[in-house]
């Protein structure tokens, strides 16, 4: 799993993808792309292009509504997930949270978790459940992996937690800093707080550091400029056994040619 942050991202996928999905012998990959739109969301056409660079599925988190294109396209889109506690298409949300996808000569589910603390939007608990939606999801396959959208680490490792066991893999996304604790829980789920970012590796999250600094000195946003500089592939790559018990999960950060 990578997560992508605006056009910076978008080309170091589709320049260092290809030769790791080769040399990794991977069977099934997943993409954040909750920034990949000028920083902030996703856009129809982004979606469909890094489905086509090689995402088997593209995950989103608290930007997942910021793109009116993707809200009103989501149907046609089923490779894209939302945070499965931001609502139920019955109650008029788009998109689903959880999806069930080929991956190789088997099947992965994919759960997307938006966390709880400091977000600014309304969601429900990530942790309401879980457990019962997990084992829903082991049903269908061994192979799950959640994707747990949160800014607060503490948070990210309690989920961790409480999910060992009933999961191949929970990946931390949202900080964009890759963070040092990869490892494999006594229950077999192989867990890390942050997976990264792809783009700009010197930048504040993949964006602007003059426009980022200008934000906390005014208070005034300003997502209109992209970092360049340094572009890089920052993820994970997990392997799992036939029973969907993780055998390893090791960081990658591959350095891009800007030109």
């Amino acid at each position: 799993m990578a997560e992508l942050v605006g056009k910076a991202g978008i080309y170091v996928l589709k320049r260092a993808l290809p030769a790791l999905k080769k040399e990794w012998a991977v069977d099934f990959t997943l993409v954040c792309a909750d920034g990949a739109t000028g920083g902030g969301g996703l856009g129809r056409n982004h979606a469909a292009y890094i489905h086509k660079l090689g995402a088997d599925a593209i995950s989103t988190g608290e930007c997942c509504f910021y793109k009116k294109d993707l809200v009103e396209n989501w149907a046609s889109l089923p490779y894209v997930l939302r945070p499965h506690n931001l609502g139920s298409p019955a109650s008029g949300v788009p998109g689903m949270g959880w999806r069930i996808f080929k991956a190789g000569a088997g099947r992965a589910a994919v759960l997307v978790l938006l966390g709880s603390n400091f977000n600014r939007i309304r969601e429900n608990n990530p942790f309401e459940g879980l457990e019962e939606l997990l084992q829903r999801l082991r049903s269908e396959t061994p192979h799950v992996i959640v994707d747990f959208h949160s800014w607060a680490s503490g948070e990210k490792r309690t989920l961790c937690i409480a999910a060992d066991g009933l999961c191949s893999a929970v990946i931390g996304s949202h900080n964009r800093v890759q963070t040092a604790d990869a490892h494999i829980l006594p229950g077999g789920s192989a867990v890390i707080c942050d997976a990264g970012r792809t783009g700009s590796a010197e930048s504040v999250g993949g964006t602007d550091i003059t426009g980022r600094i200008g934000e906390y000195l005014t208070g005034i946003p300003d997502w209109t400029r992209e970092a360049w500089e340094k572009p890089e592939l920052q993820g994970v790559f997990v392997e799992t056994d036939p029973r969907g018990r993780a055998l390893c999960i090791e960081r990658i950060r591959v350095p891009v040619p800007s030109t």
